[in-house]
């Protein structure tokens, strides 16, 4: 088809008006850009800041079997109470209230293994059901229990009592924490529970709250403080350290300073002064 000079002219013309009319549309995009108010950009580095902010703070959520946790334990009105209020006043520190879940899951998921015979635990190895794996599965229920059942802490801590009683099993799962041994007399542990009628199920259960034997309570008591000092020893001085109530009582400083040493935690004079945070708002919550 034939087109004239004239029409290819006004053909020319007109691509050179759509080429001018692009370059301008984009040279003003870019310079909106450029030029965009402050705010806004503040308002995109919010988002940024926030998301960052988020992720770290779910790697400080974030727990395993080799979270250097605090376990203070010890036989029921022997200070573990005491111990994990001086420890839940640092600023470094959460303990919070007793689980009372964890000591029976220690208790009795050992039993439950050692229902299977030599042929099943056989079969079971052979299946890959390893010794590791279930110790690694056990471990994240009871990480996963401390870390959710209070506000996250640099170092979380567990009190409950009991749990020394399967202390070298609690040590085996959790290889890098750390066990403060509370011990206190016999006979002044036998007169609180008595005094206050307090039951401790799994130890020795009176049929009678005003019905108690002293003598089998105290038997209870040594067969027990015994058992949780061998495997104390067992996993030696640099894991559990044994710490007498009444050292704690009479000489508090030179308790807590030990403490803290051997947790390496830094010294914070607010844990000889725990009473003033109990009962605050974020403060301390004492068990009932």
């Amino acid at each position: 088809m034939f087109i004239s000079r004239r029409g290819v002219s006004k053909c020319f013309a007109l691509l050179c008006v759509c080429v001018i009319s692009l370059l301008t549309f984009f040279g003003s995009r870019m310079l909106s850009w450029r030029n965009c108010r402050p705010d806004e950009k503040l308002k995109d580095s919010v988002i940024v800041s926030t998301t960052s902010k988020d992720i770290t703070q779910r790697k400080q959520n974030h727990v395993d079997r080799f979270t250097p946790f605090i376990f203070v334990g010890g036989f029921p009105r022997s200070g573990t109470t005491l111990m994990r209020v001086m420890l839940d006043a640092h600023p470094d520190i959460r303990c919070g209230q007793e689980t009372r879940v964890i000591p029976k899951i220690l208790l009795n998921i050992p039993r439950m293994l050692n229902m299977f015979s030599k042929v099943e635990n056989t079969r079971r190895e052979e299946a890959g059901v390893t010794q590791e794996l279930l110790d690694s599965a056990v471990a994240a229920l009871i990480a996963e229990i401390i870390a959710k059942h209070g506000d996250p802490a640099p170092r979380l801590c567990n009190k409950d009592p009991l749990t020394f009683r399967n202390l070298s099993y609690l040590a085996r799962l959790f290889p890098n924490s750390k066990f403060i041994f509370l011990v206190r007399d016999g006979r002044a542990v036998l007169n609180s529970i008595i005094d206050r009628k307090i039951a401790i199920r799994g130890m020795y259960s009176p049929q009678h709250s005003d019905n108690y034997d002293p003598e089998g309570l105290l038997r209870a008591w040594n067969v027990a403080v015994s058992e949780m000092n061998r495997q104390c020893e067992e996993i030696g001085q640099a894991r559990c350290l044994r710490i007498p109530y009444e050292h704690l009582v009479l000489f508090p400083a030179e308790s807590m300073k030990l403490v803290l040493e051997f947790v390496n935690v830094a010294w914070d004079n607010v844990v000889l002064h725990h009473q003033t945070e109990i009962g605050k708002p974020g403060g301390i919550i004492l068990s009932r």
